[in-house]
């Protein structure tokens, strides 16, 4: 009997499922936050709310610390999380989106990790993108595009509004030109107002409707095809998805490589190789947070967007674009060289 009732008290007190192991690790703890970026943009803003809301659903509840790690684009803290930080769950980041695949296009310099290894946690939303247009300048479609003259704005050959416009230009063979040098995107919206330019080929969708809405409630702008590799049921059903404009399966496979940054627009990642236990417990508790009411309220608050890819879903995006063939992988490399 002495024997059964310790082996019942030993039973009882092991942790009885994935769970409970991770409440037991976690409680008590602080887990690291890291921020690719200086203090104030918007993956800290991201960042540092996302702190503030997670650790309640995390099994134990520790406390999540923000810290910012700027440097090299990103590219240093995805660096740190792969191959300096505790592979326990004790620390996670966020970096640019673009990171993941910079080394399957080809920009090996610096990188140091393994993207499709990465412990993916979610992406807060996966913010679509858009070409815009102003309305004198007469682009109104995709037909426009493909037969007319234009000119868009740029803001530096490693941003993304350069890279989509040349992208466009080289695959779709678009008599369109590029005038870079913009110090940002609202530097091209004046350029876009005053003639200079007739429009910019990124734009985040929530960015247009959450501070320049007025110029599509005035009917303004034209916007003749939507950037990234799943259609927005925000953006107008007639308005073109960029990887439905060719038949081609490897053109089409390229252009979602290139795209698919749209999918991961501010993402979350730990370290390779963490517990399973664990790893499912930051997922669980990122999807757990993207559904609080409190967290939803100050998101709404702060105008910043949520809609959120599962970390399930960026693994298997990730695992996609990086299983492609050699050919595939060229198509979109040469297209951002061209690009740069």
């Amino acid at each position: 009997m002495v024997a059964a009732l310790s082996l019942f008290a030993c039973v009882v007190g092991t942790p009885s499922s994935a769970q409970d192991a991770a409440a037991n690790f976690y409680k008590g703890r602080a887990v690291q936050l890291l921020i690719g970026v200086s203090p104030g943009g918007g993956y800290d803003i991201y960042g540092r709310t996302l702190a503030r809301y997670m650790g309640k659903h995390i099994p134990g509840n520790p406390t999540i610390v923000p810290q910012n790690m700027p440097g090299a684009g990103t590219l240093k803290v995805a660096n740190y999380i792969y191959t300096v930080a505790p592979k326990d769950g004790t620390v996670f980041a966020t970096f640019a989106r673009g990171i993941p695949m910079e080394k399957l296009l080809g920009r090996t310099v610096g990188v140091q990790f393994d993207a499709p290894k990465f412990t993916w946690i979610g992406s807060i939303t996966d913010e679509p993108s858009v070409c815009v247009f102003m309305k004198k300048s007469g682009v109104a479609t995709w037909r426009d595009m493909q037969t007319k003259q234009w000119k868009v704005g740029g803001s530096g050959v490693a941003t993304d509004l350069d890279i989509y416009a040349n992208v466009l230009r080289n695959m779709f063979h678009l008599p369109g030109r590029l005038v870079s040098g913009f110090p940002g995107g609202q530097e091209v919206l004046l350029a876009m107002q005053r003639g200079e330019v007739d429009g910019r080929c990124s734009w985040s969708w929530s960015s247009l409707l959450s501070r320049d809405k007025f110029l599509l409630d005035q009917k303004l702008v034209n916007i003749p095809v939507q950037l990234g590799v799943e259609r927005s049921a925000e953006i107008p059903a007639d308005v073109p998805l960029v990887v439905d404009l060719t038949n081609d399966p490897k053109e089409k496979a390229a252009l979602k490589l290139i795209f698919s940054r749209q999918l991961m627009a501010r993402p979350f990642a730990a370290p390779p190789g963490l517990p399973p236990a664990r790893a499912k417990a930051l997922r669980d508790a990122f999807d757990a947070t993207m559904n609080d009411p409190a967290y939803l309220a100050e998101m709404m608050k702060l105008q910043l967007e949520v809609r959120p890819v599962s970390g399930a879903r960026l693994e298997q995006m990730v695992n996609e674009v990086y299983s492609y063939p050699p050919d595939v992988v060229r198509i979109a490399s040469d297209a951002i060289k061209n690009a740069r």
